[in-house]
């Protein structure tokens, strides 16, 4: 049985769908070539202090994600990057970027709630209950620093440094790094992929899976 085959029926329609709309939308702005060009898109890509839900050995490839916690079409995607992780984790490194879209009202706040629990060794659960919470506080115009603490206090963090790291502005600084290498490199929506510095543009989730399994030879 296919990769394909063994995604339900459910998630392998939801990721199509998503990303169809997210192409549709990159289509109608400026061509994503336009950005600022880097001699070195992979270096770009990933930093070395880049967070990385999985680290390959030497040798592996390198897959990123700039994402924005807000972002539904992020949201739908999220339970195939898992997929992906649980088939390729062990040959490739997943890392992510910050990419908090300014007309998303609680972005940037996530951004901190999850770059000030990364601080304390959290980085993933926070990541993952951004994903798992989102229809809890996403698409408002209030802010959810609350909420977002309370995220923080049900992890078993250090509150007070929590507090302190998620109002930095060195916290701040960290984002911001994210999003200009993302701008450097034509991201302008999310979520966009690159497979060793390389954007990828996929269609369903076999086209990931095909990109993959192609580096990987």
């Amino acid at each position: 049985m296919t990769r394909g085959l063994r995604l339900s029926v459910a998630l392998v329609v939801a990721f199509v769908v998503v990303v169809a709309a997210i192409l549709l939308a990159g289509r109608s702005g400026p061509d994503p070539a336009a950005g600022t060009q880097t001699a070195d898109p992979a270096a770009t890509a990933a930093r070395a202090d880049s967070h990385r839900l999985s680290t390959a050995p030497a040798g592996g490839v390198t897959f990123v994600e700039f994402l924005d916690f807000e972002c539904e079409a992020c949201r739908s995607v999220y339970p195939a990057i898992e997929q992906l992780r649980a088939e390729y984790g062990d040959r490739v490194s997943f890392v992510v970027r910050y990419f908090p879209l300014p007309g998303h009202f609680n972005a940037e706040r996530a951004a901190r709630a999850v770059e000030a629990a990364a601080q304390q060794g959290r980085f993933e659960q926070m990541y993952q209950r951004m994903y798992e919470t989102q229809t809890e506080w996403g698409e408002q115009r209030t802010p959810k620093d609350e909420v977002f603490r309370g995220f923080a206090a049900d992890l078993g963090l250090d509150l007070a440094a929590f507090d302190a790291a998620y109002t930095a502005p060195a916290t701040l600084d960290r984002i911001n790094a994210d999003v200009a290498d993302g701008e450097t490199l034509g991201v302008q929506g999310t979520p966009t992929f690159f497979l060793d510095g390389q954007r990828l543009d996929p269609t369903s989730y076999q086209d990931l899976t095909d990109a993959l399994d192609a580096a990987l030879r």
